[in-house]
C-alpha cells in the first residue's frame, strides 16, 4: 500500500485484527473506547504510521503503535507486521482470569431461574398449601 493512500481507524483497527467487524471498531471509536495519541477519536480520522492507540475492547486492553499503513483483512502472522502492541503484560493476561461465562453473555447451568423441572415442584407445593 502507498503512502499517500489514507486509511480510516475503524478500517486499520479491523484489518489488523484487534476488532472482528469494522462495524464494531467504528462503534468503539464512537463509544470513546479508542484514543489516538492520548486523545478519543472518531473513526473516520486517518491513521498515520507512529500513531499510538490505547484500545479497550470487549476482550483485552490494547497499547499499539502503527508500523505500517494496512486497509485489507489479512491473516494473523501478516497483520502483525504493521503494528507493535505494546500492551502491558497484566493486560494481556487479564482476561485468563474471567471466566467464559462472562465473555459469552450466558448464564451457568442451573444457577439462576428455575428449570421447569423446579417450576412444576414448585407449583405443586404451592398448591398443596392452598388445600388445606
Amino acid at each position: 500500500m502507498s503512502n499517500t493512500e489514507k486509511v480510516r481507524v475503524d478500517k486499520y483497527l479491523w484489518s489488523i485484527r484487534v476488532f472482528k467487524t469494522r462495524s464494531q471498531a467504528a462503534d468503539a471509536c464512537d463509544g470513546g473506547k479508542v484514543k489516538m495519541n492520548g486523545s478519543s477519536v472518531k473513526a473516520a480520522k486517518p491513521v498515520n504510521i507512529g500513531d499510538k492507540f490505547e484500545i479497550r475492547s470487549e476482550a483485552r486492553k490494547w497499547v499499539i503503535e502503527v508500523t505500517g499503513l494496512i486497509s485489507n483483512r489479512v491473516a494473523y502472522p501478516e497483520a502483525i507486521k504493521y503494528y507493535i502492541d505494546n500492551t502491558p503484560d497484566e493486560d494481556k493476561l487479564a482476561p485468563a482470569f474471567v471466566p467464559s461465562v462472562f465473555q459469552t453473555g450466558k448464564r451457568q447451568s442451573k444457577i439462576g431461574r428455575p428449570t421447569k423441572k423446579d417450576r412444576r415442584s414448585i407449583e405443586g407445593f404451592m398448591e398443596g398449601d392452598e388445600e388445606e
